[in-house]
């Protein structure tokens, strides 16, 4: 829980968001703005896909004036279009012209770079560019929103963990776009349940049960590697595996509820179905460990014609809460008495009423960084990641691994990562029926 912050007199607000001032903008041709008469934030964004865009324009909503100056993605056609979506919409808060929109491996630095210190940039990316994107962002003295999933495997995390360190030394602003945890509805609920109304927290599950996962045709012209960042849902090295991309929202719920990260994990998964040329698993089911010896149950799985689900059921000593990351569960959590979730049994309900999540994440950001609140959510972000990683590691090995096993791998999913070129080889490469090697439990190493 954030303490109110005492009000910020003009000097100090200058000092630590750096607003446009007339040293902020080194090598970036954007208009002088005066610092004694605006406070604007400048924004960048990295990621030009549906999630960084969305991104953008949920932080589009917060109040304050605002000024999108750079955007970045290794897809020219991507950056076209969110700057043409952005100029559309929020003309007046757009400042990117063709010189500030950069493509490329290296446009995460050119935007970092445009923005300045005291702005923000916006990191939506593929997971596994993300601790060397937020590095370089701590480095520079630019305040972070990134989207999930923060980073890929072991060392990863630890280089996110690291950033996080530094960038509370030099009190830089990182909000992570776990949205429930800026939900006030589940806010609610979890605190009912951390004061005690179903009593001890003994068993918690959580679902991500959908269709499938689809992969887009890789064009005559279009090199592996493009072909693979395009659809990097599919690509392991890249988004870390459905199971942590898609599941960590509820995975992050369900600890949260607790109050305690696992200990350890088993369980397993494979391609069931799945007949597409990626290294996707299909089907996931994880058993973890909390070190009061209670469990977390996570089942995640992507094909045809089979349940859906998005619920985070949380089993107390004297009842149930049904939380979930979209649909009524999100927007309207229940807590029953007794173990039946019928409305009969209901003792506490939220009434559904608030702003949307996706925007208050932004809400939290930006009013940090123009009243200098110390917020820094990496490390529970970087956690959340974590578990979806130790989940993985333990369906891909079929191993029970410990949490402190799991974070001190050095095994990287992409080393190197630095030293792509869109028309070089990708990290992992089809053989020459095009089809990708896949985790065989019993046999793959995680650790």
């Amino acid at each position: 829980m954030q303490t109110k912050q005492p009000k910020q007199d003009r000097r100090r607000f200058l000092k630590h968001t750096g607003i446009v001032t007339a040293g902020a903008l080194a090598g970036a041709a954007i208009p002088m703005v005066h610092a004694a008469e605006d406070n604007t934030v400048k924004i960048g964004l990295v990621g030009c896909g549906g999630r960084g865009t969305g991104a953008l324009m949920n932080a589009m909503s917060t109040e304050g004036p605002k000024k999108i100056v750079a955007l970045g993605d290794v897809f020219q056609n991507k950056v076209q279009n969110t700057a043409k979506m952005v100029t559309d919409k929020h003309k007046d808060s757009a400042d990117i012209p063709q010189e500030r929109q950069f493509v490329g491996f290296e446009a995460y630095k050119n935007v970092v770079d445009a923005v300045g210190p005291g702005g923000v940039v916006f990191f939506a990316t593929a997971p596994a560019f993300r601790p060397m994107h937020v590095e370089y962002a701590v480095e520079k003295g630019v305040n972070v929103f990134m989207e999930k999933s923060f980073a890929v495997d072991a060392p990863g995390i630890r280089r996110m963990l690291k950033a996080g360190e530094k960038a509370k030394e030099k009190n830089l602003k990182i909000v992570g776009g776990l949205m429930s945890r800026h939900n006030k509805a589940t806010q609610a609920a979890i605190e009912q349940l951390h004061n005690g109304i179903i009593g001890e927290r003994i068993l918690c599950r959580t679902y991500r049960e959908h269709g499938p996962v689809g992969l887009s045709k890789r064009q005559a012209d279009e090199s592996v590697l493009s072909h693979q960042i395009r659809n990097y849902s599919n690509f392991t090295w890249l988004n870390g595996s459905f199971f942590l991309d898609w599941l960590i929202h509820g995975l992050d719920v369900a600890c949260w509820a607790k109050g305690a990260w696992p200990v350890d994990a088993q369980g397993q998964g494979g391609r069931a179905v799945r007949k597409e040329k990626d290294t996707m698993f299909d089907h996931y089911s994880i058993e973890y460990s909390f070190a009061d010896g209670t469990r977390l149950l996570a089942q995640g799985r992507h094909q045809a014609n089979t349940w859906n689900c998005f619920h985070a059921p949380i089993l107390g000593e004297k009842g149930l809460a049904v939380l979930g990351e979209v649909g009524p569960e999100s927007k309207n959590p229940a807590i029953y008495k007794g173990f039946n979730p019928v409305k009969e049994n209901i003792i506490w309900r939220h009434p559904g009423v608030g702003r949307d999540a996706y925007v208050v994440e932004h809400d939290v950001l930006f009013d940090a960084i123009r009243n200098d609140k110390p917020v820094n959510e990496t490390e529970r972000c970087c956690y959340a990641a974590m578990t979806g990683i130790l989940g993985r590691m333990a369906a891909f090995s079929g191993q029970k691994i410990t949490w402190d096993e799991a974070l001190a791998s050095n095994i990287e999913l992409a080393p190197n990562l630095d030293k792509l070129s869109l028309d070089g080889d990708a990290p992992i490469m089809p053989d020459a029926n095009g089809d990708y090697p896949v985790a065989v439990p019993g046999q793959t190493k995680v650790l």
